[in-house]
């Protein structure tokens, strides 16, 4: 009997000890989620001191190696200490929605998701969502408790480990100012691990989205933040990159140049509880152009919240700022009003001065009685106080404007990211649309407030006026930011602009024009007089007049970064190929025009003309199989398909 009894109690202790190794398994073992075709996977793991890190690798192999992750809070500490509590199921995620402005209308992508709650030393909790999907993988933080103080974040070691001497184009977040931090400089071009030189102004780090090429340059990654509720600051990038290790930095108290907000010794972000924070997105594609035409910041964004969006209508619009910045007179207004309505554009802007003009001369009359939808020009200080705000929108309303150009946010400090989504919400209330300049790099904004039309954030065609080093570095530029900052959203780069300013262009007369179908902008603000837009030759006008400021479907056929882009763009029966060279050197393309063509039968080409900074060719031509092209330096060519 006495031997029977340890026979039992040694097949229970065994029995024990195969539950607590597979308890300690349990706790070790590193939680992942992988797209649905298997390519692209994030890996969490904790190490010895309960520290938290992640990776991420598409078909096995390492993008962004182990990085840190965790956050450092005024009561509790979440970055060491940490263990898995709980690893809920693998669940798949479906994101059908269409865009009022974007490479495509209709998107319909799978996510793979899971969450992982974590408990620190006090046993409080900390959640990872983790998403992974075709066009790359996310994560966010997130505290579930209820209730209590709010919380207030003071540190977050988010961070993404790049290889060594992988090529990067990133651009400098500046430090506070009169005009910054605006997201208007260069984006550079890079090694993993660089110090910030060559910035436009005073530097504290860098901004997303960030673009790498990584793997041995198998792969590019672009890093973003989206899924902004306006709960959270404005992040960047620390100029601090030793060894290649990114981390994620705040919003700086000083960046309050421009706005009525409070003096404060931090920024940093601050909630009640539950809180969800942003999404750190990481895009990922074997080519440039998946990069491009990737909707993950969208995917990844809160939903619609305009029920009817019938009223908002993407279109283009006549300026006169950038050929007439002095000139504020009704005369000047009622002369672009008159150019909108004779090429057929939606929408005139009235900039900085509109207002005594419409006392003067009835200039929102006048464009309303010719059919043009006015804009107007706003300061962003007069739209920060919720009840001003709330007033001064139904205003407008009530005078027939359709949509408001904010100006000089300068600043990603949490007050102003809620007060943005306060703009969006009062102004959506009063059925106006929105433009912001000065500000703010979009966080997927267009697919939650779809009269968000269009936004700044870009060292655009002004920069003439303003930077001597901007002629020469225009077009490359023009072939990096498509696959950066319009990643992000909406672009108003101010297309064309023609008249030589204070720093003459270099680039081609066809490269300028090609940067409006280049760029994608729910409401496109032609520069330049109605001299150059009346000398236009008539093909170039006709394009004018059919050009559409949203695409049904775009491809990417040339996709190289600071060198060239090529794509193909429809919407409806139009079908299009523009291209653009960012080089000092000419470049020879052979495109299969029959494939981007079909339902066509010729094509009409606009390239340089004799004086190729002044002037266009036009040739039509039967479509063919093997169409050679050589791009002029600074160059560029647009094709329309024809019937």
């Amino acid at each position: 009997m006495k031997n029977k009894l340890i026979e039992v109690h040694l097949v229970l202790v065994s029995i024990g000890m195969v539950f607590l190794f597979a308890s300690c398994n349990i706790t070790k073992k590193s939680p992942y989620v992988a797209s649905k075709n298997g390519l692209n996977k994030i890996t969490l793991s904790l190490n010895e001191n309960g520290e938290l890190f992640y990776n991420v690798t598409r078909r096995d192999s390492i993008l962004i190696s182990d990085s840190p992750l965790g956050l450092y809070c005024d009561d509790q500490n979440f970055t060491s200490g940490l263990s898995i509590a709980e690893i809920s199921s693998m669940e798949e995620r479906r994101e059908t929605y269409d865009l009022k402005v974007g490479h495509y209308k209709n998107i319909d992508h799978v996510f793979n998701g899971r969450s992982i709650t974590f408990k620190n030393s006090a046993d409080a909790s900390m959640i990872i969502d983790l998403i992974a999907g075709e066009e790359g993988v996310a994560f966010r933080y997130r505290f579930p408790d209820e209730g209590g103080q709010p919380r207030i974040v003071k540190d977050e070691k988010t961070g993404f480990h790049i290889e060594r001497d992988a090529k990067a184009w990133l651009q400098p977040y500046n430090s506070a100012g009169q005009y910054t931090p605006g997201y208007e400089d260069f984006y550079l071009n890079v090694n993993s691990g660089d110090s910030i030189q060559g910035a436009r102004n005073p530097s504290v780090g860098w901004c997303m989205p960030a673009l790498f090429h990584v793997n041995d340059q198998k792969n590019w990654i672009l890093i973003a933040e989206t899924g902004h509720d306006g709960m959270f600051s404005g992040c960047h990038l620390q100029a601090d990159s030793e060894g290649g290790l990114y981390k994620v930095a705040f919003a700086k108290e000083d960046e309050r140049y421009t706005l009525p907000l409070e003096e404060k010794e931090n920024a940093y972000p601050t909630s009640n509880l539950p809180w969800a924070m942003p999404w750190r997105a990481i895009i990922i594609g074997d080519q440039a152009g998946d990069i491009l035409l990737s909707t993950l910041i969208t995917d990844l964004a809160p939903a619609s919240k305009i029920e009817d969006t019938s009223w908002i209508e993407p279109g283009k619009a006549s300026w006169s700022w950038w050929s007439h910045p002095d000139d504020h007179s009704p005369a000047i207004y009622k002369e672009f009003t008159d150019l909108a309505d004779t090429f057929g554009f939606e929408y005139t802007l009235f900039d900085a001065g509109w207002e005594k003009a419409n006392q003067e001369g009835g200039i929102i009359d006048h464009a309303i009685a010719k059919g043009i939808k006015p804009m107007v020009w706003g300061y962003s200080a007069s739209y920060f106080d919720s009840e001003s705000r709330k007033k001064r929108f139904r205003e407008l309303a009530d005078m027939g404007v359709k949509a408001v150009k904010i100006d000089f946010w300068c600043s990603d400090r949490q007050e102003v990211m809620a007060a943005l989504q306060s703009v969006f919400e009062d102004a959506a209330n009063e059925k106006l649309m929105i433009n912001l300049h000065g500000s703010t790099m979009p966080r997927g904004w267009h697919r939650t407030w779809p009269n968000f039309m269009t936004a700044e954030s870009v060292l655009g065609t002004e920069s003439y006026f303003y930077e001597p080093r901007f002629p020469e570095k225009a077009a490359e530029q023009n072939t990096v930011l498509p696959f950066t900052r319009n990643v992000a959203g909406p672009t108003d780069y101010t297309p064309f602009a023609l008249t030589m300013r204070q720093y003459p262009r270099v680039n081609t007369a066809v490269h300028e024009l090609a940067t409006a179908m280049i760029y994608t902008s729910g409401i496109i603000h032609f520069a330049d007089s109605k001299q150059v837009f009346d000398g236009l030759p008539v093909a170039v006008k006709h394009l004018f007049k059919e050009m559409p400021a949203t695409w049904d479907k775009t491809e990417c056929i040339v996709a190289e970064p600071g060198k060239a882009i090529i794509l193909s763009r429809r919407e409806g029966a139009k079908a299009y190929i523009v291209g653009i060279n960012g080089g000092d050197q000419e470049m020879s393309v052979k495109l299969d025009l029959a494939k981007y063509g079909k339902g066509f039968s010729k094509f009409s080409v606009i390239t340089e003309g004799e004086d190729p900074l002044m002037e266009f060719k036009t040739e039509t031509y039967p479509i063919t199989a093997d169409w050679s092209y050589t791009m002029a330096p600074k160059g560029g060519f647009i094709i329309q398909f024809v019937e």
